[in-house]
């Protein structure tokens, strides 16, 4: 798409309840740099890229997320703390007063789809308070053609409003802030909060429940990237364990680095029209690929930039949850359009502060569903206020926050798609070797760069039994050798030289996964019970 706007429809948003406002239709990604800095919102970086302060909220707020309850949603979600249910009138009426308090104001309005296959393609529109947080959704969402705009109807509206502050008394929220999902309305209602995470997420949300729901179709919280022979690679991830780093592969091409959709007719592909990385110690060395991305049309959040706009990627200050958007072809290797066959490889992804999981294993089927309805990875100290050691943490399917339908209803549609498939599915530790947090030294990303190649290539997966040792507190297979990887990384015992400690930790590690799993052991089978760690107690 150009970077001058070009289009001369005009829209009005009367009929939905937004009175005489100034309506900033389909600006273009330059046209919204420019209003940004003009409105005093954000400064240019060295590198041409946008920097902005999201304000109060520099991440999501999983305990403001709501969705409706109603005829649609009430016997379908998974309620709970994950899933909080909203009163439908409450909703009505925060809805009115959103859109009273947006009226008379400049707005930004967009028009966009979410998922590149055609046969499950997402109309939205996106009304944003901020040019920034346009600008935003120009970089995430798939961006229609002219041709396509001319004629366009909304499925799915995003109202972004992060200058409206509920009053929970009155309006039901848990707080000022808010993101709450109707699928009966079809809309996604964030308020309160200028993270512009809250509104791809949104969109995530309501995928996550309509293409299992209506279209059979399993979505995924992963990165995907496809090699020369056309093999497709799945990368499932909690925040920071290395999806887009790892998925951003000059030898293959990207799909996507976040969300993904696994077709009946056995196609992945990818949600969105680009990617949102972490830039905690981004270095151009280590990642030159999004490294690279980084200039004019990529949005930083939170960063801290010198005098002359040059950003310092280790400093913390604001939040360990410094962001970069760009539009997916910032990046040079991607899928044209972001579509990729059956995957023959599914890696999960694991940051374990422990330091006590193998740096890659290969699982069975049962370890596989058990892993990925678990979805482990681990806080390390510093990153919230109390955490002084590693605690593990537990996101079903890699991915709670956004999945409305019981976890183990996506596992079963993963089982059932991997076995079809015939996929190999590895279990990766970019976290910690040689001890836990704190005394051990984080993964080597050279070293995990090579062990995902040698199973792409096919290396480990050719190994014989005698090739793997199984671990003996996990039941997972560790390979005894990786080309470009030392024999003593690959044992993560071998790295600790100190047995006692190792398995005192490993035992308590595995405890947590028990723990966690109780609440999942009544719908899952016997068999998937049995890919867990064993039942020991040190």
């Amino acid at each position: 798409m150009a970077n001058h706007t070009q289009f001369t429809k005009t829209i009005s948003l009367e009929q939905y309840g937004i009175k005489n406002a100034k309506v900033n239709y389909q600006l273009s990604s330059n046209e919204l740099h420019d209003e940004t800095i003009a409105k005093g919102q954000g400064v240019e970086s060295s590198a041409g890229a946008i920097a902005v302060n999201t304000g109060e909220f520099t991440g999501r707020s999983p305990m403001d997320r709501f969705i409706v309850k109603d005829a649609i949603t009430e016997d379908k979600v998974w309620w709970g703390n994950i899933n909080i249910p909203f009163d439908s009138d409450k909703f009505e009426k925060l809805y009115h007063k959103v859109t009273n308090y947006l009226s008379e104001k400049e707005l930004y309005v967009r028009d966009s789809y979410a998922c590149a296959d055609k046969n499950y393609k997402l109309n939205i529109r996106v009304v944003n308070e901020y040019p920034w947080s346009n600008m935003f959704a120009y970089n995430m969402f798939l961006r229609p053609t002219e041709s396509e705009l001319e004629n366009f109807s909304p499925e799915w509206m995003v109202i972004n409003a992060p200058g409206f502050m509920a009053d929970p008394e009155v309006d039901g929220t848990r707080q000022h802030n808010f993101a709450i999902l109707d699928f009966t309305r079809k809309i996604a209602l964030i308020g309160g909060t200028g993270y512009t995470g809250e509104i791809k997420k949104g969109i995530f949300s309501a995928l996550n429940f309509i293409l299992p729901v209506y279209k059979e179709t399993l979505p995924m919280h992963c990165s995907a990237n496809v090699g020369k022979d056309g093999d497709t690679a799945i990368f499932f991830g909690l925040s920071g364990t290395g999806k887009t780093t790892l998925s951003t592969d000059p030898n293959r091409s990207l799909i996507g680095d976040d969300e993904h959709g696994w077709t009946k007719e056995n196609t992945v592909f990818n949600f969105e029209g680009g990617c949102y990385a972490k830039v905690i110690n981004l270095s151009q060395e280590q990642e030159p690929e999004i490294f690279a991305a980084i200039k004019k049309g990529a949005i930083l959040e939170n960063v801290i930039m010198d005098d002359n706009g040059n950003v310092d990627f280790a400093d913390t200050s604001i939040t360990q949850n410094t962001r970069v958007s760009y539009p997916i072809h910032h990046i040079e290797n991607i899928k044209k359009p972001s579509i990729g066959k059956n995957p023959k490889n599914i890696f999960f992804l694991t940051a374990d502060a422990f330091g006590v999981l193998p740096p890659i294993s290969k699982l069975t089927p049962s370890q596989a569903a058990y892993h990925f309805i678990s979805g482990y990875t681990a806080k390390v100290a510093g990153t919230e206020a109390g955490v002084v050691e590693p605690v593990p943490s537990f996101s079903a399917c890699f991915g709670a926050p956004f999945m409305p339908l019981h976890p183990t209803e996506y596992a079963e549609m993963l089982s059932k798609k991997m076995l079809e498939a015939g996929v190999n599915v590895w279990l990766v530790n970019t976290g910690w070797t040689g001890g836990p947090y704190g005394v051990g030294t984080r993964m080597k990303l050279k070293y995990t760069r090579a062990m995902i190649n040698a199973a792409l290539s096919g290396v480990l997966k050719d190994y014989t039994y005698e090739d793997y040792h199984i671990h003996s507190v996990f039941g997972v297979a560790q390979p005894r050798t990786c080309p470009g990887v030392p024999t003593e990384v690959l044992s993560p015992r071998a790295t600790w030289n100190d047995d006692e400690a190792y398995y005192k930790m490993a035992f308590k590690l595995s405890n947590a996964f028990r723990e966690n799993f109780k609440k999942f052991e009544s719908y899952a089978s016997e068999e998937v019970r049995r890919g867990g760690p064993q039942r020991y107690a040190f």
